[in-house]
């Protein structure tokens, strides 16, 4: 079920349960930063198809950094 959580809870989610970091700004954003180890997915083409690669068996973790 989603929910908001805070960056200790991020880090321990990372470090025990090996969740998948999703970033879904657009491909340049995100090349030109993200956090390491992040999957890029642009929210654009967010879909059952570009979703199909992440490990359903793991938490995952989504996140826009927007300097807006």
């Amino acid at each position: 079920m989603p929910h908001d959580i805070d960056i200790e809870e991020i880090r321990e989610v990372l470090a025990r349960e090996g969740a998948q970091l999703v970033e879904v700004l657009p491909n340049k954003e995100y090349e030109e930063e993200h956090l390491p180890g992040a999957i890029n997915i642009p929210l654009k083409s967010l879909d059952e198809n570009s979703a199909a690669q992440l490990n359903r068996d793991a938490p995952v973790i989504v996140y826009c950094h927007d300097y807006q």
